[in-house]
């Protein structure tokens, strides 16, 4: 808070389409508001509707007039006021109209406060069963053709998991092209109407989901497993390594990092190779004890 005012700008996430998923500080964040920033103010009146909660005065802030609407805000704040910014589902400012607000809130010295809670690319994430280690959220490709296919090959060798936002009208066709661009036998999930009743998880690789994507509807998250190190090693070695690694002394988490520096592959794969290297050991080798 600020503390010469006791203004502030909360950054509230709101849910992506199960109302149970509102925290407790979203709730008391939106009470006490006396000015809420919102993408669409009809959403944002049939939410506080929906939660039962008081309408203060509600201000649009989308794409055509997030500069303007961040000159209101700050103002607002530097007089003392609570305002909350919220976009129409999940996290303000994450491929959401907001980043303006804050910046000219922040760069003031003035208090931006987040209220953390629902991000559809967290959520996919999470439930995805690709590396979380390492990803990386580049949201929504670009409209155009050449321009997407553009945009996709200067992902092609990163390691990381990638989380991309898709329309699903172009669901298909982006399939395809990430498939011919990122690689056809690239790890890939297509998660849809995350938290609500028709919420499906589609997994496969990039070339299988291209062919059958499944129901084509509602909001769309595309991760896309990171692309293998040049020169990494086989599976074969990876195991190799693992059991090395077991036999020397290593255990538990300890274990995982030394196979992580001696082969180079992820974390998560290194994890898998010592719990299999564990289970295949011999009992010579003993069971290794948690770190």
């Amino acid at each position: 808070m600020n503390a010469a005012t006791g203004g502030r700008l909360s950054v509230v996430a709101v849910p992506i389409g199960n109302l149970e998923d509102i925290t407790l500080r979203a709730l008391r964040s939106l009470r006490e508001a006396e000015i809420i920033a919102c993408e669409d103010t009809r959403r944002t009146s049939q939410l506080l509707e929906l939660l039962g909660l008081p309408r203060p005065t509600l201000v649009a802030v989308h794409d055509h007039n997030e500069d303007r609407t961040a000159a209101r805000v700050l103002e607002w704040v530097q007089a003392g006021r609570r305002v909350v910014l919220v976009s129409d589902a999940g996290t303000p400012a994450i491929s959401d109209p907001g980043y303006p607000v804050v910046k000219a809130v922040a760069e003031a010295g003035l208090a931006v406060v987040p209220i953390p809670g629902p991000c559809a690319a967290i959520a996919a994430l999470c439930a995805s069963g690709l590396a979380t280690d390492r990803f990386r959220f580049v949201g929504f490709p670009p409209a155009r053709r050449d321009a997407r296919r553009a945009w996709l090959e200067t992902f092609a060798g990163a390691p990381d998991t990638l989380v991309f936002y898709v329309p699903p009208h172009d669901l298909e066709t982006f399939l395809e092209e990430a498939a011919a661009v990122l690689g056809s036998e690239r790890p890939a999930v297509i998660a849809r109407e995350l938290t609500k009743m028709y919420e499906t998880f589609e997994r496969g690789t990039l070339g299988h989901l291209a062919k059958t994507p499944g129901v084509v509807r509602g909001e769309v998250v595309v991760l896309v497993g990171g692309a293998a190190p040049e020169g990494a090693p086989d599976d074969g070695a990876v195991e190799s390594a693992a059991r090395a690694v077991l036999a020397e002394g290593f255990t538990g988490a300890r274990a995982a990092k030394e196979l992580v520096r001696r082969t180079g592959v992820d974390r998560d794969t290194a994890y898998r190779a010592i719990l299999s290297a564990r289970h295949g050991a011999s009992p010579e080798a003993g069971e290794p004890s948690d770190d």
